[in-house]
């Protein structure tokens, strides 16, 4: 009884709050590289003071803000959860699908009907909320929809978004029919639409990057200065894929912290934030290179105000932070050709048409191809199946016929993901691949080459070069340490629940972080 005794004193106190931190796009190398123009504060302090892990990666393959959030909630990757992008093509209706849409759940200041109900497993906030017996509290709040919801997960007390028409925070009533006292307040006497008009997004320090020089880009003969104004259908939309939304997500974490419940007793509660380190309107950095580095000297100022509220607020002991990445970035290609440079744009529509001319000339006349999504190609299982067709048969002619076309550097089809031995490129993609969302046949282009989406022309085609992004957890009991050895994502949601001291979320199977 004394030994029990002596234990139990000396277990640590559990976290009154957990802030989870998930920030679009940041990247270790700009991250360290910008360095020079931080306060004391935000990244500086956790480089120099959290469980720093310089090197974090995606354990999948086409990962975007939806995919990234649902991987860091759930512990498990797109072939479990259930959420393979922003979008995917239903088989049934042959229309995109969101992947936070559910008609059955109106929206709260926007028409949107949101639900996570595509979510397939449980994530770490329903586990804490699953082991509390609903005593802890979890908000979430984010620029995006999808980041907010996946984030939530499906127990939470609350998912916050920008709505992209009025600006306004939103949510759904998914999470509860009653939009929030204290959200309500903070819209009333901070509303983004009385707001954006004024506002100006140009440099936090006027002359510091001047004399800063990063990228080859910017040099003593190029204008550094910028100016840009939030106007027209897309002023939200553009605030949102600014840092300037940063500070509309600070401003809203704080009513929450202030006015809410959250953090008040002894149960741990969550507050999961979204914020922005891309550039400004997706650009290149060839296009604006000044709007990107001034964008991580925000977003340290961003850290910094949420970190120091969240410990002034409860105390340095009774707050744990986690920052993580959403482990993509946009391509670094302005779309300039330049001479002599292998390069070209494969055309999806064209690639499939072709495709279903030449299975009609193999197999008989019919519509086999039925709908392209990015770089993936459906066929018509039920007519397959009607014609008394094995469906190995065509995907097996389908994969040769690809194969030759100009760019195309693999084509991966639905049976040879399946049946493929293990191999570390080919295991990233086929965890990032669902059986019940995605396509047939998955095409990978050449580097250099552009794959030309025209069902979705605004998808951004993703940086595929190796590039780190980094993982931090900072707290009482957490060890202060700079690790290079490589790390998933996956680990972040078991990490937490150990912390915590309840279970992982059920598709989650790799091992907890040593943080101690």
């Amino acid at each position: 009884m004394a030994l029990v005794g002596v234990d139990a004193q000396n277990a640590a106190e559990l976290p009154r709050l957990v802030v989870n931190i998930l920030v679009d796009q940041l990247r270790t190398d700009y991250m360290e590289a910008f360095a020079p123009l931080y306060g004391e504060d935000g990244l500086k302090r956790l480089m120099a003071e959290a469980r720093f892990y310089t090197d974090t990666q995606q354990p999948f393959y086409r990962v975007d803000r939806a995919s990234a959030a649902a991987m860091l909630s759930t512990g498990t990757s797109p072939s479990v959860n259930g959420i393979p992008g922003l979008s995917w093509m239903s088989r049934e209706t042959l229309q995109p699908i969101f992947c936070v849409d559910d008609a059955r759940y109106k929206g709260l200041h926007t028409t949107e009907r949101t639900s996570p109900q595509r979510l397939l497993t449980t994530t770490l906030t329903d586990e804490l909320e699953l082991a509390t017996g609903k005593k802890a509290i979890v908000y979430s709040i984010a620029p995006e929809r999808e980041m907010a919801v996946l984030m939530a997960g499906h127990l939470a007390d609350g998912a916050f978004w920008i709505n992209d028409e009025t600006g306004a925070w939103c949510s759904t009533e998914y999470y509860g029919t009653i939009y929030p006292s204290w959200a309500s307040v903070y819209e009333r006497s901070n509303a983004l639409s009385s707001r954006i008009k004024k506002m100006t997004y140009e440099s936090v320090y006027e002359g510091a990057l001047q004399d800063f020089h990063y990228f080859q880009s910017l040099d003593d003969t190029e204008q550094k200065d910028f100016k840009h104004k939030f106007e027209g259908d897309r002023r939200y939309r553009l605030l949102k894929n600014s840092v300037l939304v940063n500070d509309e997500v600070v401003g809203f974490v704080d009513q929450c912290l202030k006015s809410s419940y959250i953090g008040r007793d002894r149960v741990p509660d969550i507050l999961n934030v979204g914020l922005y380190a891309g550039n400004f309107d997706h650009r290149s950095v060839t296009e604006a290179p000044s709007e990107l580095q001034d964008a991580y000297v925000r977003l340290d100022q961003a850290l910094a105000h949420l970190i120091t509220s969240v410990e002034k607020i409860f105390g340095k002991d009774k707050a744990l932070f986690v920052v993580s990445s959403t482990g993509y970035a946009d391509s670094d290609d302005s779309g300039q050709r330049l001479e002599n440079i292998p390069t070209g744009t494969f055309s999806m529509q064209r690639s499939s048409m072709l495709l279903n001319m030449y299975l009609s000339a193999i197999f008989g006349q019919a519509q086999y191809v039925v709908a392209t999504f990015d770089n993936q190609i459906y066929l018509d299982h039920k007519l397959i199946e009607q014609k008394q067709l094995r469906l190995a048969d065509l995907l097996a002619r389908s994969e040769e016929f690809i194969a030759q076309m100009a760019g195309v550097r693999q084509v991966y089809t639905s049976q040879s993901l399946v049946l493929s031995s293990w191999e570390p490129r080919v295991s990233r993609i086929r965890a990032g691949w669902n059986a019940i969302c995605s396509g047939d046949i998955l095409i990978e282009v050449f580097p250099g080459w552009v794959i030309s989406y025209e069902n979705n022309p605004d998808y951004i085609n993703p940086n595929e070069a190796y590039l780190s992004f980094p993982l931090f957890f900072l707290g009482a009991d957490i060890a202060t340490e700079r690790i290079t050895t490589p790390v998933t994502t996956a680990a972040v949601a078991p990490t937490l629940a150990r912390c915590l001291r309840i279970r992982a979320p059920n598709g989650s199977s790799e091992a907890p972080l040593v943080l101690k």
